[in-house]
């Protein structure tokens, strides 16, 4: 299945070029009271969300999927978890340009040694909400990545056994900006976590591992690649995660980007795909 979060907080079941409102299946999340449970709710209780989407799909009203302003298909992910240069040819890439590493020799080593980073939950944002450039005056990059949403409670799991805790994948865009800071410092900005345009079951997805993904700026490309190159791959990058810290329900891993990064500018359209989940546009405007 394919969900989508769209409008004021509606829950979508995309079905080709047509969203069904489904938003009456979120009846069957369980009702907390404060303190509020450190997880995404519609995640963690994704399989009773479907069971009860099969049964109402058909008589949802159905509306076009170019007109609803599409919002992240993950709410409130407790760690949206990054993986630095987890391609080799983008990390070949970064030791080659002083703009993309600062002389920051930290950065520039193996995802192994480096190790993974966090992003703030505040930068999350859908497609249709737009990035807002910050630091105008420095490089701002993009970066297409696949990203994974934790489907329940992980912790010092084994690569054999991650994908069993895998709800689902979605388009990432790690937006950063070029500079000496910490990386999540600069990558943490609002609106430098793009996730859409909808979150694919992982029963939809079998190999996370071979899909082709893209992005072009002004119609222009400027990355194109395949998830087979990652150094890391999805079960090992949940292995490492889950060795240091507890993954929850809706926690997102972005798994890193392949090479051809490049600066954007507000006022660029951006359009990013990846295989088997979709595509989608996202607008670049001054913050």
């Amino acid at each position: 299945m394919r969900f989508c979060r769209f409008g004021d907080g509606r829950l979508g079941l995309v079905e080709e070029s047509h969203v069904r409102d489904v938003t009456a299946a979120l009846d069957a999340l369980p009702v907390y009271r404060y303190p509020f449970p450190q997880h995404d709710l519609f995640i963690a209780n994704l399989d009773k969300i479907m069971d009860r989407v099969r049964t109402i799909a058909g008589s949802s009203p159905s509306v076009p999927l170019k007109d609803v302003q599409l919002l992240s298909p993950v709410a409130n992910p407790s760690k949206i978890i990054g993986a630095p240069v987890n391609y080799q040819k983008h990390l070949d890439e970064v030791r080659g340009d002083a703009q993309l590493h600062h002389d920051n020799q930290a950065h520039i080593a193996v995802i192994q040694k480096t190790g993974l980073f966090l992003k703030a939950c505040s930068a999350l944002i859908g497609p249709s909400e737009g990035i807002a450039l910050r630091k105008l005056d420095r490089r701002n990059d993009h970066e297409v990545e696949l990203a994974v949403v934790i489907g329940k409670r992980a912790n010092s799991i084994s690569s054999a056994d991650a994908l069993n805790y895998v709800a689902g994948y979605t388009i990432g865009l790690d937006l950063t900006i070029r500079g000496p800071e910490e990386r999540s410092l600069r990558k943490s900005a609002d609106t430098y976590a793009v996730l859409g345009p909808w979150l694919v079951t992982a029963d939809e997805i079998t190999n996370p591992g071979n899909l082709n993904l893209k992005i072009s700026v002004n119609g222009e490309e400027r990355q194109n690649s395949n998830t087979k190159y990652m150094i890391l791959g999805v079960p090992e990058l949940i292995e490492f995660a889950s060795a240091f810290y507890t993954l929850n329900p809706g926690d997102v891993i972005m798994t890193g980007t392949p090479e051809g990064v490049s600066p954007i500018q507000p006022g660029d359209n951006i359009l990013a795909s990846i295989e088997k989940i979709g595509t989608m546009a996202v607008k670049v405007r001054a913050a």
